[in-house]
């Protein structure tokens, strides 16, 4: 017997049937992602850490050193943006020589660790995703697995190690570095002086601001390297999928680098 669709359908309910599945298809992901993070911390344990040290090496210099030009010329620009933008407004004001404390302690608080988690996931998760898709498209996956070779924990354990231990370090570095890019702009066009420059940064800078803003960059890392190999391992339908995977996994980063940024400032500061 067959069986004809209804002439009619609310628009109403069409809509619920399209948010339903979105909902539906991002509580699988998260799920799938948050499984895959437990199976990448179990698989950190000390002896799969030793003998994937030189793996864990390579991925430090891909996603640290490698990005640190780049990270330098955001960083330093960031910090003279941020100079000038807060300097003009405190020269209404005649108070131009507070600048320092605004610059660091907004590079420390949020764009030291928000610059360095966008320019590693356009820069290293893209990277990621599109190695591991690759790999799941030419059955490099399945020939691990037929070796008896985890994937997880050959693929993404030396992955979220490295990120790891570089984001908080770049985004120290990108916070030193924007520091100096707002000296530069302090001192060339509000006529500042480097010395008051500096006394007014440690002002009212906190230790509390560094260690929140080194906590958002390790969770930045984290959910970088994890958001990237889920989306590759995810990857279907050739070279077409993988450029799907790695436009998918950049953009989910992006999205949790935002949220999870707002969270943790709201947590530790109201």
């Amino acid at each position: 017997m067959i069986t004809r669709e209804p002439e009619f359908f609310p628009e109403s309910i069409t809509w619920i049937g399209q948010l339903g599945r979105i909902g539906v298809g991002a509580s699988r992901s998260v799920g799938r992602a948050g499984i895959l993070l437990a199976q990448t911390i179990l698989a950190m344990r000390f002896m799969f850490v030793k003998r994937s040290r030189h793996a864990i090496m390579d991925q430090m210099y891909v996603s640290g050193i490698k990005s640190i030009l780049v990270i330098s010329i955001v960083a330093i620009f960031t910090g003279m943006i941020l100079a000038l933008q807060t300097g003009i407004e405190l020269m209404r004001f005649n108070q131009q020589v507070n600048v320092g404390t605004a610059v660091m302690v907004s590079m420390l608080r949020e764009m030291g660790p928000f610059m360095t988690g966008l320019i590693l996931a356009a820069c290293v998760g893209s990277s990621m995703a599109a190695q591991l898709g690759t790999m799941v498209v030419s059955e490099e996956i399945e020939a691990l697995d037929v070796m008896e070779i985890d994937p997880v924990r050959f693929l993404v354990m030396p992955r979220l190690v490295a990120m790891m231990v570089m984001t908080p370090l770049l985004s120290f570095f990108t916070c030193m570095t924007g520091i100096l890019g707002g000296g530069i702009v302090a001192i060339t066009q509000l006529h500042v002086s480097w010395e008051a420059y500096i006394n007014n940064a440690f002002w009212l800078a906190a230790e509390k601001d560094l260690f929140v803003g080194l906590f958002k960059a390790f969770l930045f890392g984290v959910i970088i390297t994890i958001v990237s190999c889920h989306e590759g391992f995810s990857t279907t339908n050739g070279a077409v999928g993988v450029g799907l995977s790695t436009r998918k996994a950049v953009i989910e980063c992006f999205l949790y680098i935002l949220i999870v940024g707002y969270v943790v400032t709201r947590l530790f500061y109201l």
